[in-house]
Formats: C-alpha cells, structure tokens, sequence
C-alpha cells in the first residue's frame, strides 16, 4: 500500500472538514420573549450540549440541579446574578462560572438591560 502524499492528505482534510465543521452566528442566533427566558440550542452531541440564554430584564432560570452533569455559564452580554450552591454573585460580560454536578444553581436577570449567556453542559442530561 502506497503512503499518501502531501496533497492528497491536504484534500482529504479540506473535505472531511467541510462535512464536519458546524458553525453557528451565536449573535444572529439570539431570541428573546417576554413572557419567559428563551433557551435556544447551538449544538447537541449525546455527551454535551451548548446553548445560548437569552433573558429579558426580571426574567431567571429557577434553581434546580442536575444528577452527575457540569454546567457552565458564559456572559457575553448584560448582568446576572448568578446562584452556585450558597453562593450568589453578579457577573457581567467576558465572565465564567461553574456549577458543578449534584450543586443547586440558577440565574436571574436583575439589571434594566438584557441578558445574553451562553451554556454548556457535560454528560448531556438530555440523552441517556
């Protein structure tokens, strides 16, 4: 069996990962409604999803918890008040936390301006 050469294996990755590669427009993706904050879905694979959260000022995500799942919340855009366990702290943009697995957790929008997250979360509790 003959070795492929430089540019059969520059082909091969152009077009595996144009048939791969999924992108999104996370700013053209956002969605909001008055009535309650909109959850809207990036990517899911069976081992974890991303999306983004988008609330509306006075507008949460109730505490709750998931059963062996991590979560993460990313400001991109707005403030929230964040609740981690016992903790609770504001977080504004370009800032991250942690809700681990097993821990009560939760957001809310207490700000005057919209609020824009985005979520991920491994093992995907949506599968299984």
């Amino acid at each position: 069996m003959s070795q492929p050469n430089e540019a059969d294996l520059i082909i091969w990755y152009s077009r595996s990962a144009s048939e791969t590669m999924e992108t999104r427009n996370v700013k053209s993706e956002r969605r909001f409604s008055a009535e309650k904050m909109r959850k809207v879905n990036l990517f899911e694979t069976e081992r974890m999803f991303a999306d983004i959260y988008c609330l509306e000022p006075g507008q949460e995500q109730r505490r709750h918890a998931h059963s062996g799942a991590d979560k993460i919340y990313f400001v991109i855009e707005g403030t929230g008040r964040f609740h981690i366990g016992d903790d609770e702290r504001d977080l504004g943009p370009d800032q991250i936390v942690l809700a681990p697995a097993d821990v009560d957790h939760g957001v809310r929008n207490e700000s005057q301006a919209r609020l824009v997250l985005l979520v991920f979360m491994a093992p995907n509790p949506n599968t299984g």
